[in-house]
């Protein structure tokens, strides 16, 4: 049996989304993006939205791995940590241009995240759940104690943001110069720099799981025996898309380092792990602008809420998510998905019946 068979006989037959729908989704993923492109110029805060983009990243990176591989981590803000601290002390202390050190920042998160992944991918539910919390709690227990690296609790403050590639300042002070000629605005250099890499991982996601690759990945998630049974190596298959997934969300923590200028013991808190479930969930656990959306919502009630009600606001971001989970199921994104599946089978339905049924 080719590779192919194989995939199909273990991913469950999916009816092909109707054309209307497909042309929906394509023309909202371009008006988002040229919402984003627009951003800094319609009087959003450029900072605020860079941050919403860094979050962005972390949830589609824990979408690959929860949403179309079925495994639930409760320890990813420690792989989003890694790459923060590494890329922080890396820039701030030893000098290191900001993208070599976005670089280290990804590949140790991943290193981290193969290890960690050696350990628990052959659990399964609950049990990988759980051994995702507690390496990611020792992690955790590391920043804290490892002082002279990672500041403590006060956190490794004032990274600079450098140059890009030697010559594109990042941080737009008002005596940079593009070149030495073109003065730089503030902030938006580097906006544009976190668009760019939020679109390549964006698409680079898309391609992951329109790829044979992937395809194998959603055969593991619907029936993981089935998928054995046709020779598959499923923890070779899960312990790349735990490692992918780890590497992608290190970048999310990198680009907030420098975009915020420090990192803190709140990016190893197991509060974010469930902080990133819940935008995924919120926006679409397997869709890919589900987690953006979720993000963004997640991000904005934060930065809205906390100046007016304090801590209140986990609360009520705790109350929103009770509410979603009760009254949209599939995340904001998977209910426009099925309303949208839902009216245009209506619409075939209207079609296919005979005129005298119509009358």
């Amino acid at each position: 049996m080719s590779d192919a068979d194989a995939i199909a006989a273990a991913t469950p037959v999916a009816t092909t989304p109707p054309p209307g729908t497909s042309r929906l989704a394509h023309l909202g993923l371009v008006v988002g993006l040229l919402v984003l492109v627009a951003a800094p110029f319609l009087g959003l805060y450029p900072v605020f939205v860079m941050t919403a983009l860094c979050y962005a990243i972390f949830a589609c990176a824990f979408n690959l791995l929860l949403g179309y591989t079925g495994l639930l981590s409760f320890g990813h803000a420690a792989y989003f940590a890694t790459a923060a601290y590494t890329t922080g002390w890396l820039v701030r202390s030893e000098g290191w241009p900001p993208e070599l050190g976005v670089v280290a920042g990804v590949a140790v998160a991943a290193l981290l995240g193969l290890v960690v992944g050696f350990i628990a991918i052959r659990r399964q539910g609950i049990y990988f759940a759980m051994t995702t919390l507690a390496l990611a709690e020792m992690t955790y227990f590391v920043f804290l104690q490892w002082r002279s690296v990672t500041g403590g609790e006060d956190g490794l403050q004032g990274v600079p943001r450098g140059q890009l590639l030697g010559v594109i300042p990042l941080a737009g002070a008002p005596h940079d110069k593009l070149f030495g000629v073109l003065p730089v605005p503030d902030d938006v250099v580097m906006y544009f720099v976190v668009l760019a890499v939020f679109v390549a991982v964006f698409l680079f996601i898309r391609r992951i799981v329109h790829s044979p690759y992937g395809q194998v990945l959603k055969a593991i998630r619907e029936n993981e025996p089935r998928a054995i049974s046709l020779g598959y190596d499923v923890d070779r298959y899960k312990l790349l898309a735990f490692v992918l997934s780890t590497a992608l969300a290190g970048l999310g923590g990198s680009l907030k380092t420098l975009v915020l200028g420090f990192a803190t013991l709140s990016d190893a808190h197991w509060s974010l792990s469930g902080e990133v479930v819940l935008m995924t969930l919120l926006g679409g656990m397997g869709t890919f602008a589900g987690p953006v959306l979720g993000a963004f919502t997640i991000i904005g009630l934060q930065n809205m809420l906390s100046d007016r009600v304090g801590e209140w606001v986990t609360v009520i971001i705790g109350v929103i998510f009770v509410v979603c989970v009760v009254a949209f199921r599939r995340g904001f994104v998977g209910e426009l998905h099925a309303a949208l599946k839902k009216r245009s089978n209506y619409t075939a339905d209207e079609v296919d019946k005979p005129s005298s049924e119509v009358r």
